[in-house]
């Protein structure tokens, strides 16, 4: 079969927050337009939107490198892999300064990943990377084999991980150089209050006489001089505590594991998205 652009651009809306939260709810309103604006309803009809979706995404595997895609596919083959031990990590959309990386990933080095698709443009990539380095050891770009030329001599310290036309295959191209500066003003910035509350205290024990109006600008000088390695530890160790389930699909219907991570979904969660899913099309 073949494909109209706006046809590939209108099924990768269905990997979104928005119309996942319309699933668990039991409303494929959304599904149902794009069978009929496709005269696809007959074709599909007996078969359940779980089986559609997954059509659907591999559609897009094939035919549109958009960014669902592309890190669903490295959480997939490279991230899970990478986990190593249980208490490690992965985060979707990781803000720092005015930047939101991809996928972070915190085990016993900070990670951070910023994907480029064919289909992204790079002007934003040195703001990106420079804030990026503030905090993270190692930061890695993803871009398509076809443009490594393009990336190569990007920045010697970044990672560069390359991936085929299919996303059957990543490459790592270049290590990451290991950074151990932590910059106190971006973490402070990334730690939630009770966070940086409980690294000014594990470090120094107890905190002077403070309240909610100054906490911040006490905790922040605190921070500022804790030793380099003793402060990315604290990190570290702070991210790993917070909240995250990263247990994912394995082969079956992991092509919502991009999905699963970006709203972090509990295994119950996940379980009632699947049974939502199954319902039969229209």
């Amino acid at each position: 079969m073949t494909f109209t652009s706006n046809q590939l651009r209108d099924f990768s809306t269905l990997f979104s927050r928005s119309e996942v939260n319309r699933w668990l709810k039991g409303d494929f309103q959304s599904i149902d337009i794009k069978l009929e604006r496709y005269n696809l309803t007959e074709k599909n009809k007996g078969n359940s939107y779980l089986k559609f979706l997954r059509n659907a995404y591999h559609i897009l595997e094939e035919n549109y490198p958009n960014e669902y895609v592309l890190k669903n596919e490295f959480l997939n083959k490279w991230l899970k892999n990478e986990l190593g031990t249980n208490n490690s990590v992965i985060f979707n959309e990781f803000r720092i300064g005015k930047a939101i990386a991809d996928l972070a990933m915190f085990n016993g080095v900070s990670k951070v990943f910023e994907i480029k698709t064919i289909l992204d443009k790079e002007y934003r990539l040195s703001n990106q990377i420079l804030e990026y380095k503030k905090i993270f050891n190692e930061v890695y770009i993803i871009v398509p084999d076809v443009f490594l030329s393009k990336y190569s001599n990007y920045d010697d310290s970044v990672g560069i991980i390359t991936f085929d036309s299919t996303f059957k295959n990543f490459k790592i191209i270049q290590k990451a150089e290991r950074i151990n500066h932590i910059n106190s003003n971006t973490l402070m910035e990334v730690l939630h209050t009770k966070e940086y509350l409980e690294i000014s205290t594990k470090y120094y024990g107890q905190l002077p006489e403070i309240n909610s109006f100054n906490q911040f600008e006490i905790c922040k000088e605190l921070i500022s001089k804790i030793p380099q390695n003793e402060l990315n530890n604290l990190f570290l160790t702070t991210m790993k505590k917070r909240n995250i389930n990263n247990q994912f699909f394995n082969k079956v219907n992991n092509e919502f594991n991009q999905i699963c991570l970006s709203l972090n979904l509990k295994k119950q969660e996940r379980d009632n998205l699947i049974n939502s899913l199954k319902t039969n099309t229209i």
